[in-house]
This record gives structure tokens, sequence and C-alpha cells, in this order.
């Protein structure tokens, strides 16, 4: 299989860090949407990374319907519980982290352009969803081990793909001060191989 992305974005590393758990062999093919060059248009309409072309051809993407196509067919290292309430669990957390992306990829965007022509209210109003993100996910952990407790799964995959990403592209929030827990959390993971080798990188 092949997966289509870039070194930068916490979604392509939600997908990288799956394959990795699972220990799944794939092509990586580096790629940005915003490149006139870019074939990823020609593949997901949505013109959005990651997209992850199976053997048979078949194309997936967004990257939670990816992992957990990824987890279902791969039977080792199971990340997607199999009960109905801790499967819904594992989506808000993941639903939360994936919302923390979108409100820092929108600033980071909204920073490009002339200054001029920048919304503050636009910005600020994104800030506002990731401090309220982290805040919920700091909530949530409280001292456990992992996102679900006792053992790691999607959740955790979600919240540090998030994490990372902030300390990547917005170090100015200090997220790990505010909430050490998540600071704990991270740390954990990142002496995980999937996510020491998949840190974001320019």
């Amino acid at each position: 299989m092949k997966l289509i992305g870039s070194l930068t974005s916490p979604y392509v590393r939600k997908v990288r860090v799956v394959l990795a758990e699972k220990k799944i062999d794939y092509e990586f093919e580096l790629d940005s949407p915003i490149s006139p060059e870019s074939i990823v248009p020609n593949l997901n309409p949505l013109g959005k990374i990651p997209v992850l072309i199976l053997d048979d051809s078949t194309v997936l993407f967004d990257s939670r319907v990816i992992v957990e196509y990824i987890d279902s067919v791969a039977p080792n290292n199971k990340l997607m519980p199999e009960s109905n309430r801790e499967r819904a669990e594992v989506k808000r957390w993941g639903a939360v982290a994936d919302g923390i992306c979108d409100a820092a990829a929108l600033i980071f965007v909204e920073r490009k352009r002339p200054q001029t022509q920048q919304s503050a209210d636009w910005i600020a109003r994104q800030q506002d969803k990731i401090t309220r993100g982290l805040d919920y996910m700091s909530v949530q952990l409280g001292e456990g081990n992992w996102c679900m407790g006792t053992h790691f799964s999607l959740a955790d995959v979600g919240a540090g793909c998030a994490l990372g990403y902030l300390a990547f592209r917005f170090p100015e929030i200090k997220w790990s001060e505010k909430h050490p827990n998540l600071a704990r959390l991270y740390e954990k993971m990142m002496l995980r191989s999937a996510f020491a080798e998949t840190v974001p990188q320019s």
C-alpha cells in the first residue's frame, strides 16, 4: 500500500503511527496539496491528506477512516475496542484531538496571509478552541496512564499527534506547563518508536 502525505501534517502522522504500531510495510510518498503539481486532488475530491492507496488500488482518505480500517484488517496490537461504549469514548478523544489540529491549522494558514488581511477575531476563536480542547483532554486523562486508562489505543494516537503538532507549530502555547499530565502522556508516547520516528519536521 502507499501513503500520500507530508512530514508536517498531524493527520498523516496519525496514520504513520498506526501503520508502525501494526508493523505494516508501506510506501510513503511526500505530497503537499498546496503544490500546483499535487496529485492529491485527483485522489481525494476534498484535496486533503492523508490518502492511502490499497494494494487493489482502492483509495481511502480522512485519517479517522484510514486508521480504523488499518486497525480492523490487522488483528495484532488492537487500537480500537470492540465495546460500543469504549469505541464511542475513543472516537470522542479522536474528535477533540482532530478539532485541536483543525483550529491550529486554521491559525497557521491565517497567519500566512498579509498582516493587514488577518482577522484577530478569527484567530482568537481558534485559539479558544485549542485552549478548551486541551483543558478537556487534561480533565479526561486525569491521573490515568493512558487516555482510556490502562491500555494504549487510538485515543492516545490522536491526542499524541495533536500535542506534537502544537509543540511543532505553536511552542508559545506551552501546553506542557499548564497540563503536566498531558506532558507525561506525550513523554510516554515518545518512548514508542512509532512516535519517535514520526516527529513533525519542515
